[in-house]
């Protein structure tokens, strides 16, 4: 009896003319029902393929011929009841596709090598934590990364602190003597830490559970002799974020972390113009990327929004 009365809700949703379908989608949609949330995207992209036919209207309106009985105002009256009526059955008929992306981003079902725009870096952006999320969030990522052969377990990315505050106060002392050796603030070094870990959320852990206290996302390259962990991680291709699998250096301890990540800039010729900077962190970050330290086009701007933030302030000493 619910299926058919949910059934009979979506159905009389999708007239555009019902004024009172709006509330009916949404009780629906209340019900957790799959046929809901994709109904509700329907709607959504229904109005998107509206409002591009209203604008394609207005352009043609700018050239109409004002004495032609075609440009009356009855007749747009009933043009635009057929353009609303038009795009709603679009959308209901296969449409552009938006409809299928809001169902991926919105549904409960995980699909196949799609990524939400949430992933890629954005943990920097402390207006938007939600650390119950968060959690559960690693969690499931933790559990995507775990690849099992016999009893052999691969790295993943879990948290290693509770909250900003603790990632702050235990990670204060070791920028410290890093940002001494490098001539830079300590703040700036954890803003770095933020953005690269989600926060200390998302830290490269060894297939034991250890953390590999790995802060800034360095890669295990050739010349590196020390433990590596491999995790799936993303990659910008310009403005396109795209997953893939990479080794990771592994350090025995958070300091040990911290001092490789100062020898890794110093050593390296392509940071040398970094290093000069150092002084002034939007100079040092900025340089950083210049030198292709990440493939993220925004990574020094993210950094720097930590770094800025009054809510970071308040967790230093």
């Amino acid at each position: 009896m619910d299926v058919l009365n949910t059934k009979s809700q979506l159905e009389s949703a999708r007239n555009v003319h019902d004024l009172s379908s709006l509330d009916r989608l949404r009780e629906a949609a209340y019900s957790k029902d799959d046929k809901a949330l994709k109904e509700a995207a329907q709607q959504f992209e229904a109005i998107f393929v509206q409002m591009m036919l209203k604008s394609m209207r207005q352009a043609q309106d700018a050239m109409e011929d004002k004495d032609s009985p075609f440009n009356s105002e009855e007749v747009k009256f009933y043009r635009d009841m057929h353009d609303k009526q038009l795009a709603q059955d679009l959308s209901s008929s296969g449409g552009v596709g938006l409809a299928d992306i809001i169902v991926q981003q919105l549904g409960q079902h995980k699909i196949e090598d799609y990524i939400p725009a949430s992933v890629a870096r954005s943990d920097g952006n402390l207006s938007s934590l939600n650390w119950q999320r968060q959690q559960q969030t690693a969690q499931a990522q933790a559990t995507a990364d775990v690849l099992t052969d016999d009893t052999v377990r691969q790295a993943f990315k879990t948290a290693a602190f509770a909250n900003p505050q603790e990632f702050v106060e235990r990670l204060y002392p070791a920028a410290q003597q890093a940002a001494a050796q490098l001539g830079i603030s300590p703040d700036a070094l954890l803003a770095q830490a933020a953005v690269e870990t989600g926060w200390g959320q998302y830290v490269i852990h060894n297939g034991n559970g250890t953390s590999a206290n790995n802060l800034f996302g360095i890669k295990a390259n050739s010349q590196w002799q020390g433990e590596s962990a491999t995790v799936k991680t993303l990659e910008f291709d310009g403005n396109v974020a795209r997953p893939q699998k990479a080794a990771f250096r592994a350090y025995e301890s958070l300091e040990h972390g911290f001092s490789d990540y100062v020898k890794f800039i110093q050593e390296q010729d392509r940071y040398r113009n970094a290093v000069d900077q150092a002084s002034d962190p939007d100079a040092y970050f900025k340089a950083l990327q210049e030198a292709g330290y990440a493939t993220d086009p925004q990574y020094a701007d993210k950094v720097m929004a930590v770094f800025n933030s009054e809510t970071f302030r308040s967790f230093l000493p």
